[in-house]
């Protein structure tokens, strides 16, 4: 069993009768694990259909012909594919232990493409290219601890701009590089100060870049850089505070295309003059925000995508006309927008729902004929026979309205069901119609019910919504839970005297705060990567992300704000922590550090409750390789039976 060892484990009595006890699994020493009581080995049989799952995710067209490279898992982490047919073989063409993350072709025969990969979850991504005729592999950046953006090709194809935390690990800075050349190519072509910066497009001419700077979830900025002179000019004046995304030029390179929400709620499909700076919404009527959008190579056709409420439609808008039309025939779910083919007839998408785990499909826009590329295995699963969520809604302590999607459990399940409440990362997140992966194993086997909340801050529902747990508010949308906790004492199906709060970075932060808030009012907590103290998180966390967080959760450095920070960290109320707490991390994580989970295990230990505490040593955000995820897993099932269900 691959890093797990069966270790037999016989009691005295037992032994002295020549009677054995159930094997038992053991961590290897990848893990550092404490509290956590021997786990049957019998369990990886009994939830080995939930774990098997599989999905894929669209990296990039062939340049010249109707073929893709994928991203999938056959092995223990996810690589990248080359598929040379719809619903064909997946063939393999890198192998690597660490997960590779996306895939750009050359574009113009297609002889390498360029991808990412880090070193144990640390998000120190470094650029390589792959060769197609040998299958070597060339490192392109420079190897260390910097953070290297995705690449984006030139017009005349011939070199890639992509952004680097290179000059001082706190910076993102642009350069150059003709990938077929190497390192000895690269140039840096622009310098800026803070974390938050990318290129978005080249101009038709390929002198100038489009650059874009996130300052917050509600504030970013746009600028036109021209190569040659090294001028950068802001495009986007003013202290409101607007949120500009993407950024296309147009074909005649006089405009360009974006989504913003300037003057609205939500973010709209908008073009820019470039000579005046005016910015025209092209869709006024959807009040939902337009979540991502891409530019057909002909420059006559935009495919964007409406994200409703966490669930996703797509629409054509015909750049001459305004014509729109909505994409039909598609699966109902979440939907990552992909790129168009060079024939600028066909995009692809990737689709995740709640009965089928991530999918690619294709649209031909005139037609709008939709092909199946990949139909990845569920494991086992029957797709039909998965729980579809319901969207619910309750009031909140203010009166404020807050949504979140509730999967019931199974009919065959009788009397009142215990809860596991997810909440999402972020804070500028949202949790969607998704497939559940593991989770399926509480709904059917256990007969759990799941609910994912969006509580204030989560995005999707409007720029006002996302900015009501800023700074000083931030325990406001832990009274979201509350209220939540209040729906569900409402409902006749439901056991509020049996639920569990858990999720992930920001939604850890979040179970350790509910666990503090309502510790009388559920059973136990499982928090993954989250944050125990926000002033020990600033501290801590990489630098070039430190000043985004900032923005978001509040100055450290400004004494009001420190001190709420002491008074509001879970970290310093843990004393009212009584019932059981499972604290999963990753030893390499960039954004929230070991520290923040080891300081907390610490904290919680002395309290007398039962604390189980989980730790790779090769992970990072959360755990990427199948392995590490599956012992994670057997631990989480004998934790719910333990304390939730039984």
């Amino acid at each position: 069993m691959n890093k797990l060892q069966v270790l037999f484990i016989f009691a005295a009595l037992g032994s002295s009768l020549g009677i054995a006890q159930e094997p038992t699994l053991k961590p290897t020493d990848n893990f550092v694990a404490e509290g956590i009581p021997p786990l049957r080995a019998s369990i990886a049989d009994e939830v080995r259909r939930y774990t098997e799952a599989r999905g894929a995710s669209f990296a990039d067209w062939h340049p010249t012909k109707r073929e893709m490279l994928i991203g999938t898992r056959f092995g223990n982490s996810n690589q990248i594919h080359w598929l040379k047919s719809p619903s064909g073989a997946r063939t393999q063409v890198t192998f690597f232990s660490e997960p590779v993350a996306g895939a750009t072709f050359e574009p113009k025969d297609g002889k390498y493409f360029v991808f990412s990969k880090d070193a144990g979850g640390n998000e120190f991504g470094q650029l390589f290219r792959y060769d197609v005729m040998d299958g070597a592999v060339t490192l392109l950046t420079d190897g260390g601890r910097s953070q290297n953006g995705a690449g984006r090709w030139s017009n005349k194809k011939d070199r890639m701009v992509f952004s680097s935390t290179r000059r001082n690990g706190a910076d993102r800075d642009l350069w150059l590089i003709d990938p077929a050349m190497g390192r000895s190519s690269e140039k840096l072509v622009l310098e800026n100060k803070g974390g938050g910066w990318g290129a978005l497009d080249w101009s038709p001419d390929d002198s100038k870049l489009l650059v874009g700077e996130s300052i917050s979830v509600n504030k970013s900025n746009l600028y036109l850089f021209d190569i040659a002179s090294g001028k950068k000019q802001l495009m986007t004046p003013g202290d409101e505070l607007i949120s500009y995304q993407g950024g296309e030029f147009s074909k005649d390179g006089k405009k360009i295309f974006l989504t913003c929400d300037q003057g609205s709620e939500f973010q709209r499909l908008c073009e820019m003059d470039l000579e005046t700076g005016a910015i025209k919404p092209l869709v006024t009527d959807l009040e939902w925000d337009v979540d991502s959008f891409t530019l057909s190579p002909d420059g006559k056709q935009i495919v964007f995508e409406v994200n409703e409420a966490g669930a996703s439609s797509l629409f054509l808008y015909e750049v001459e006309t305004g014509k729109r039309t909505r994409v039909q025939g598609l699966p109902q779910g979440v939907v990552a927008l992909g790129d168009w083919h060079h024939n600028s007839q066909e995009f692809a998408v990737t689709i995740n729902s709640a009965r089928s785990t991530s999918d690619i499909y294709s649209v031909k826009s005139a037609s709008g004929e939709v092909t199946r590329w990949t139909e990845s295995e569920l494991g086992g699963l029957i797709a039909d026979q998965l729980v579809e969520p319901k969207l619910i809604r309750w009031k909140s302590f203010d009166d404020l309205s807050v949504s979140g999607f509730y999967y019931p459990a199974p009919s065959r399940f009788q009397g009142k069901r215990p809860v596991i409440i997810q909440i999402h990362g972020g804070p500028e997140g949202q949790s969607g119609p998704s497939f559940q992966g593991r989770n399926n194993y509480f709904l059917n086997e256990l007969g759990v019910a799941l609910i994912l909340p969006n509580v204030r801050g989560s995005t999707g529902f409007g720029k006002t919504f996302v900015q009501l747990d800023n700074g000083l508010k931030r325990l406001d949308s832990v009274k979201d839970i509350g209220a939540l906790l209040d729906w569900i004492s409402k409902q006749e199906e439901l056991d509020s005297n049996r639920i569990m709060v858990t999720g992930g970075s920001y939604g850890g932060y979040m179970t350790l705060a509910c666990a503090v808030e309502y510790n009388q009012r559920i059973r136990c907590a499982l928090d993954v990567v989250g944050i125990s103290h926000f002033g020990t998180f600033l501290k801590n966390t990489e630098s070039y992300r430190r000043d985004l967080r900032r923005v978001e959760y509040g100055d450290e450095r400004i004494p009001e704000i420190a001190s709420f920070f002491e008074k509001m960290a879970p970290l310093n109320n843990a004393g009212k922590i009584t019932k059981p707490l499972f604290v999963v991390q990753g030893g390499n994580d960039p954004r929230v550090p070991l520290s923040e989970a080891e300081q907390m295990v610490a904290k919680v230990k002395s309290n007398g409750g039962p604390i189980w505490y989980l730790m790779a040593k090769d992970e990072g955000h959360g755990f990427r390789k199948k392995n590490n995820a599956d012992f994670q897993f057997y631990a989480t099932v004998e934790f719910v039976r333990k304390y939730l269900v039984e």
